[in-house]
Parts: structure tokens; C-alpha cells; sequence
């Protein structure tokens, strides 16, 4: 593994804490890079900060961080650049999902994943951008980079709310980065399928208790089955080596782009 690949570059990683964001903040700061863990669960954030900066290579910092508050995301970023003395790159990887049948959702269900998958994506991107802007071009882009989902391009009957706000995360990448390239800022994502971490956990809970699903498991099994071409769920694993791509200046070339890494579900 090149432990310099992204030497030097500061980056910002929202719902950090656990599940794919804490695995890309490790492999991030193993490739080199600094990183600040942004998170709800500070003490969870801290914890995976503190075993970065066991390993010694990049360096990791925790923030507290409700991504829903303009306030929040500024401070998120503040705090990055007081500890590593610039951002380089956001990725927005927070998120959360409730399934509901589209007859069945109500305005809280609506509001709640929303605000976290879109609205906060914006106010990140926002106040990332307002931070690069200021910092000056430099001979290479910074970086913005969005999490988003299968959802982001195929319908789910079980989980509109979060096509809509996935759909949304989409389009904040395409509008993104036509507004933000003049200042030097490319904009990109990754949309993962089915991930084996604590929200795709509770996501198989919650659908047996819709009535969609029989049995916990059985969501796994049906998409397995019926929809990817590689014939296994993923892992946070799976995902790191897109996003240190798109964290490289591999990708500086790049932008507006949502690369899937879904087993091959969206060609169905």
C-alpha cells in the first residue's frame, strides 16, 4: 500500500464515527492524509480518532457535529483547518434512512431524512466551498465529494424519503460542480448499494417491521438474488479504495460524476 498517496491533503468526513465513514477516515489517514471525524457521537468519533492516531501515519482530530446546523458545519470545518492549517476536501457521508410506504409517510419521516441526507449535504458543501474560496486557487482542485446511493438513480418502493433526499444528493453533485468550478472546487460522489453497517443493520429491522420483509435477513437475501451481479453484500471495505480515489489526485480530472459501487444492481 502507498502510505503517501494522499499525503498532504486535509479532508473533512461527516458521520464518521462508524460504518463506511470511520473506515474511510482510517484508510485515508493510512494513505497519509489528515483527518477530521465529524459526528453526533463524539465519544464514538473520539474513540476512532484515537486509534488513528495510534497507528501513526496521518493525523485525526473529532469534532461534535449535528450536519443539519449551518453553525455545526462551519465549526466542523473551523476546527480543521485550526488543527492542519487547511481543508483540502469534504466528503459528506452522513446519513440516515426510516422506510415507509409511500401512503404511509408523514411530514416527520419526510423532514428528519431530508434534513440529514440533503439539507446537511448542502450546508457541507457550502460551507466547505466558502472555506476553499477563501484559502485561494491552488495548482491542484479541492475536492467536495458526496455519498449517495443505488437510490440515487433507481426507485425503491419501500424508502421514497430516501430516494428523494439521494436523488437530491445527486443533483447537488451535478449542480455542484458546475457552480463551484470556477473556483478551482471539483465535485464528485460514490453511491454505494447494500453496505453492511449499523444503518443497513436497523434499515433490515425496520423493513420487517413495515410488513415488507418476513424475516431479518431476508432483504439481504432477496437483493443478493434478484439484483446484484456479484453475488454477495458489500462491506466498508468494499467502498474505501473508490473514495481515496476520488480523495487522489488520480481523479483531479474528474467532475460531476456519482461512480456506483453497487455489485452491479443499477444495470438491472
Amino acid at each position: 500500500m502507498d502510505t503517501t498517496r494522499l499525503q498532504g491533503k486535509n479532508i473533512l468526513i461527516t458521520g464518521a464515527a462508524r460504518g463506511m465513514g470511520a473506515c474511510n477516515a482510517e484508510h485515508f489517514a493510512e494513505l497519509g492524509a489528515n483527518v477530521c471525524l465529524g459526528d453526533l457521537d463524539l465519544d464514538a468519533a473520539q474513540e476512532m480518532a484515537e486509534k488513528i492516531n495510534a497507528k501513526g501515519n496521518g493525523r485525526a482530530i473529532a469534532v461534535k457535529m449535528d450536519v443539519t446546523k449551518r453553525e455545526d458545519n462551519a465549526a466542523a470545518v473551523a476546527a480543521t483547518v485550526d488543527a492542519f492549517g487547511m481543508i483540502n476536501i469534504g466528503l459528506f457521508n452522513a446519513g440516515l434512512n426510516k422506510p415507509r410506504f409511500f401512503m404511509d409517510i408523514d411530514e416527520d419521516n419526510w423532514d428528519m431524512i431530508m434534513n440529514v441526507n440533503t439539507k446537511a449535504m448542502w450546508l457541507g458543501m457550502q460551507e466547505t466551498a466558502r472555506q476553499m474560496i477563501a484559502q485561494g486557487k491552488q495548482d491542484y482542485p479541492y475536492k467536495l465529494i458526496n455519498v449517495g446511493s443505488i437510490a440515487s438513480r433507481k426507485p425503491l418502493v419501500d424508502v421514497t424519503v430516501y430516494c428523494t433526499s439521494k436523488y437530491g444528493c445527486l443533483a447537488l453533485t451535478h449542480c455542484g460542480a458546475i457552480g463551484l468550478a470556477e473556483h478551482g472546487i471539483t465535485v464528485n460522489g460514490y453511491a454505494p448499494g447494500v453496505v453492511v453497517t449499523p444503518l443497513w443493520e436497523q434499515l433490515d429491522k425496520d423493513l420487517v417491521d413495515i410488513g415488507f420483509k418476513q424475516r431479518e435477513g431476508q432483504a439481504y437475501d432477496d437483493i443478493v438474488r434478484d439484483a446484484l451481479q456479484i453475488k454477495r453484500v458489500s462491506y466498508p471495505d468494499d467502498v474505501k479504495g473508490t473514495a481515496a480515489f476520488l480523495c487522489s489526485s488520480d481523479s483531479d480530472y474528474m467532475t460531476g460524476q456519482m461512480i456506483h459501487i453497487d455489485g452491479g444492481w443499477c444495470i438491472q
